[in-house]
């Protein structure tokens, strides 16, 4: 089986992967901001809204405790979109990519 060399900077200079590369980069710069904004809630919660931050939700369970805790909700819902839109979109675009990669000159 002969291996066949690929043109890498062919490839990135292909429009269709300048597309997805934007696309991608873009979306995940968009995500990364609203989880470093949501992270830096709590600290900025706790430090500047102490009285609502201490209400009592359920026993000693209280309002930072559950804002806390919903920080793993939202990294976990944060990678669940990129998942989704990796798979419906990115992918796709990157197959179409791989499949004519050998004729990419």
């Amino acid at each position: 089986m002969a291996k066949v060399e690929m043109n890498w900077a062919a490839i990135d200079a292909d429009p269709r992967f300048q597309a997805l590369h934007r696309k991608k980069l873009t979306f995940l710069w968009s995500l990364m901001i609203i989880s470093v904004i949501y992270y830096f809630l709590l600290p900025i919660g706790a430090a500047y809204y102490q009285e609502l931050f201490k209400i009592k939700v359920w026993g000693p369970v209280n309002v930072g405790i559950l804002f806390a805790l919903s920080e793993f909700i939202v990294a976990w819902t944060i990678a669940g979109v990129y998942a989704v839109r990796a798979n419906k979109e990115f992918d796709a675009m990157a197959a179409e990519i791989i499949k004519d990669a050998h004729n990419i000159k």
